[in-house]
């Protein structure tokens, strides 16, 4: 009879701290990247020793893959980073992309991720966020137009050069 008596008070001490668990943390991820785990090493040059190779991005077709590219190796460029662009050659970092696009008739979302990986093939750096443009009734990509890849671009770049001199 006792246990009967105890077992309701039982279920609403553990409900009460599961929901104390989640008041913690009340809001919801603002990002995509806010739901992954990104530890982030410290860069191991100097960022004028620093060379940096980005590898064939994935997930986006190839028109808009190439004008990406185009904005990033511009905003590289700008901001004085050392690339290096033949395919294979050595680097100190290899970057790798991977974009999706999801939408509707109102608005299409490009999620993105770069990580930077070392030259021992481990990821030392994760750069990630979205960027939203106009909708269309099909292929989300066919929405995204060359500003919203430059923004992509600015942000990446930005985010990379930062973290490059975060010694």
């Amino acid at each position: 009879m006792l246990k009967l008596v105890l077992l309701p008070r039982v279920l609403i001490i553990a409900a009460m701290a599961i929901l104390a668990g989640c008041a913690a943390n009340p809001l919801p991820p603002s990002s995509i990247g806010d739901m992954i785990e990104t530890k982030s090493a410290p860069p191991t040059v100097s960022p004028a020793k620093a060379t940096f190779a980005f590898e064939q991005l994935t997930g986006l077709p190839g028109n808009i893959a190439d004008d990406l590219s185009g904005q990033l190796g511009n905003r590289a460029a700008a901001a004085n980073l050392n690339l290096v662009r033949r395919v294979g050659a050595p680097a100190t970092y290899r970057v790798k992309g991977f974009l999706t696009a999801a939408g509707d008739q109102y608005t299409t979302t490009v999620f993105y991720v770069f990580d930077i990986i070392d030259a021992n093939g481990n990821r030392v750096h994760r750069i990630d966020g979205q960027e939203q443009t106009g909708g269309n009734s099909g292929d989300p990509w066919a929405s995204i137009s060359s500003d919203a890849l430059r923004r992509i671009a600015t942000r990446t770049i930005a985010s990379l050069e930062a973290w490059l001199h975060s010694k």
